[in-house]
């Protein structure tokens, strides 16, 4: 097995698990144990967060603050009341899939992922694939009513690439929806500077460049609202919401969201932590240690009122142009060779012809050159 960049074979073994949600081949199912933590071992992605059950725990423990901050709601982009086909892109424990299966039962639900970490008891309009996002796609293109990706910071090689990519997939008038974090956390309290030595600035700046490393950048919500312009979409909108790192927050709902988010950051940070700093910036396994307890003491200290920026982004595909029936049109009569008849969508040919509409009278001169070659050609003796 080939190590990653900066990998220390010494600490790798590969572990095989048997079960399965999905028939796959034998080497999706191989994990690289890294200091007791189990990764993906994709041979097309390197995925920086681990798989095990502690970490699919806080993937699941996630999903409740990420919908609250939502307003209680799987997604914010405006899809209608029936939608047919959507796609998870990254569905990690296929907890939002599942939700969204329920939601509506009518639909046809995909979740994707390069791990299959997914349940076996699923409602019956869903199902989940192991596939790479960043791979070409198995889907029919123009088939999906709503594309939904969240959390993929430092997994993905080109973005541009996968947002064209949704694009393509999407029906005419579909809608896609992107939610990410800001790896670097803030502070609500103005008072707090937060210098260049603050462990918030310290732990964005060491994962920033881990993914300088890996090729897969962490800073991904800067950039989202440009990409979806670039691809295509439009009615853009990018919303931002901040989650509290721990509950200080005095309002119920924020308190809330603080204690799940607490609770998230409490089993995941170690596990970022191993393979991007330890493993790709050759850390030390003391050092990635000392990080993670001071960003941890940071994090549940009420008096550093912690919180995390989170952006949604979502868009839609312009509908398809209607098609105009050749009755509607604006036809006129074009002859050939002095006898045939046949007709012509003036608006349309002066556009294929001169990249705009023009009105009948250059079409007639058109006709006149057509009909007076048609009958010289006829007609050898016409000049």
């Amino acid at each position: 097995m080939s190590t990653a960049p900066g990998e220390n074979p010494a600490t790798i073994e590969a572990v095989d698990r048997d079960e399965s949600t999905a028939s796959i081949t034998a080497s999706l199912l191989e994990y690289r144990n890294i200091q007791g933590r189990t990764y993906q071992n994709s041979k097309t992605t390197e995925y920086w967060a681990p798989n095990d059950d502690k970490h699919l725990e806080a993937f699941d423990v996630a999903h409740h603050w990420l919908t609250m901050i939502l307003g209680d709601k799987l997604f914010i982009a405006p899809i209608g009341d029936n939608p047919q086909r959507i796609l998870d892109i990254g569905t990690g424990t296929g907890i939002w899939a599942i939700d969204v299966a329920d939601e509506y039962p009518s639909a046809e639900v995909i979740g994707i992922d390069i791990s299959p970490t997914q349940p076996t008891w699923v409602p019956p309009n869903l199902r989940f694939e192991i596939e790479d996002a960043q791979l070409d796609w198995t889907f029919k293109p123009e088939s999906f009513d709503f594309i939904h990706i969240r959390y993929m910071y430092g997994a993905i090689d080109d973005w541009p690439k996968l947002y064209r990519q949704i694009y393509r997939f999407l029906k005419p008038g579909g809608w896609f929806q992107h939610l990410e974090p800001d790896i670097e956390m803030r502070s609500e309290d103005p008072n707090l500077e937060i210098g260049e030595d603050h462990i918030f600035k310290q732990w964005a700046q060491v994962f920033y460049g881990a993914g300088d490393k890996l090729g897969r950048t962490f800073k991904v919500t800067e950039n989202m609202k440009s990409w979806a312009h670039d691809a295509g979409f439009t009615g853009v909108v990018h919303k931002e919401f901040k989650v509290p790192l721990s509950p200080w927050p005095k309002d119920d709902n924020l308190k809330q969201q603080g204690m799940y988010c607490g609770y998230y950051l409490d089993l995941s940070l170690d596990g970022f932590a191993i393979y991007p700093i330890g493993q790709i910036l050759g850390w030390s396994f003391e050092e990635v240690q000392v990080l993670v307890a001071k960003m941890r003491a940071a994090v549940r200290n009420p008096r550093n009122l912690g919180v995390a920026y989170h952006h949604v982004v979502y868009g839609q595909k312009p509908e398809a142009p209607p098609q105009t029936a050749p009755s509607e049109r604006n036809l006129c009569k074009v002859p050939i060779y002095g006898i045939t008849y046949f007709h012509v969508d003036e608006a349309r040919l002066a556009e294929d012809l001169f990249g705009h509409g023009c009105n009948g009278g250059i079409l007639k001169e058109l006709a006149a050159v057509i009909s007076l070659h048609g009958a010289a050609a006829a007609n050898p003796g016409i000049p």
